[in-house]
């Protein structure tokens, strides 16, 4: 059933939702209301998360404070190829650092320096290939993996210690990626033609200033970690929310309703599609499948093992990622308990993650490909494909050697 809503181009959440409803019925449940209602507000946190955040991004944006810091870094770095891809890198990957969704970067910082790095002499597929690239690492990167935080919370793992492994897989591959992509394209010139068409304040406002609501929020984010017995845990939504509201008063004007209304047309499809992974995983336990699906993988022998991560975890994020970190990723860290579970789940949080470059939906080509200007989707996947493979052998490489890598975690 939920492949073939899929076969129509149902929205995700849509195909989720009725999937599991086509599963409650055959099962002989009925239409089983509170499961329903009970698996839609399963990822409430995340849900929250991702809304504030989104609009804490759209906020940054408009008041002119993303352009700002984009100009400045091709002002300042247009004639220095390497260091001018490392802090693009960064900067792109950083709204999907933040959310946890990497269409977050593609559509706000990928979509800001596409035009520059066009204009600096890299083909339009590079770029667009290198935003979705950088923009997945961006997702898998700390502080926020939703993924990973999905697949923890399914096997009652908290969120904690898995700064170091995602780091260390997320950065390297990050700027592999926009060093294969772009740095015998780049031209060595000043970089004053790239300036053209990015979006900078109206009127002339202190850089301190301007970047304030970032800085506030990195710092609060920091401390919560750093000095957990000194500042209090006031929760991710909340330092997002504080981040915006001075984002209002510290450089253009911004109307509040209007960027949490566009934040949310931006979200919705990723809110609908977690509330209707919620509905398909309880409707999945109630009928058994999840616990056969368990048993069948905790049978699989070690090989078997790798192989089925290596193959299904990708190809199933290619419908979604979070979906995939749930559906599979849950029973394959259960099959390879006794490894160190936090660097394991960081392996599978990036082969669930590559599927956001895969089709069926292969969201982040789709827009990488429109924010770079009219390339086809389907170059940047081809122009992909060996990043796409050296990532998914670097988190299987993770997986394997966990308990080695255990001094990444705390």
């Amino acid at each position: 059933m939920l492949l073939m809503l899929l076969w129509r181009r149902q929205p995700i959440g849509i195909a989720l939702f009725f999937g599991a409803l086509f599963g409650a019925i055959v099962n002989g449940d009925g239409v089983p209301v509170r499961q329903l209602v009970e698996g839609a507000f399963t990822y409430f946190d995340p849900l929250l998360i991702i809304f504030t955040a989104l609009v804490f991004m759209r906020v940054i944006q408009e008041n002119g404070a993303l352009g700002a810091l984009a100009a400045q870094i091709v002002r300042n770095l247009g004639g220095k190829p390497a260091l001018l891809l490392i802090v693009v890198t960064v900067f792109i990957m950083f709204p999907a650092m933040l959310t946890g969704i990497s269409t977050t970067s593609v559509l706000t910082t990928g979509a800001i320096m596409a035009a520059p790095l066009i204009a600096l002499g890299m083909p339009p597929v590079n770029v667009a290939a290198l935003i979705m690239m950088v923009s997945i690492m961006g997702m898998i990167a700390p502080p926020i993996n939703l993924i990973a935080m999905l697949i923890g919370q399914g096997v009652d793992m908290p969120f904690i210690g898995f700064e170091g492994p995602l780091a260390a897989l997320a950065f390297p591959l990050a700027f592999l990626s926009a060093f294969a992509l772009g740095y015998r394209r780049l031209k060595r010139g000043s970089g004053t033609a790239a300036l053209n068409g990015l979006p900078e304040p109206a009127v002339e406002i202190p850089r301190w200033r301007l970047y304030l609501p970032l800085i506030l929020v990195l710092v609060l984010m920091s401390a919560v970690r750093l000095f957990p017995a000194v500042v209090p845990d006031v929760g991710i939504p909340l330092i997002f929310a504080v981040g915006a509201a001075v984002g209002l008063v510290t450089g253009n004007r911004v109307n509040l309703l209007r960027a949490a209304y566009r934040a949310l047309l931006t979200a919705l499809p990723v809110l609908t599609m977690l509330a209707g992974i919620g509905m398909f995983l309880q409707i999945m336990t109630l009928n058994g499948v999840r616990g056969l699906l368990v048993v069948s993988v905790l049978g699989l022998p070690a090989a078997l093992t790798f192989a089925g991560m290596f193959v299904s975890l990708p190809v199933f994020g290619g419908v979604s990622a979070f979906a995939s970190g749930m559906v599979f990723g849950i029973p394959f860290l259960l099959a390879l308990l006794g490894r160190n579970e936090i660097v394991v789940c960081a392996g599978i949080s990036l082969l669930a993650g590559l599927g956001d470059a895969l089709p069926p939906s292969a969201i982040g080509a789709r827009f990488a490909a429109q924010a770079a200007g009219d390339v086809s989707y389907m170059a940047v996947i081809k122009k992909s494909v060996p990043l796409l493979v050296i990532s998914a052998l670097a988190a299987l490489a993770m997986v394997y050697w966990a308990k080695p890598l255990g001094f990444l975690t705390p």
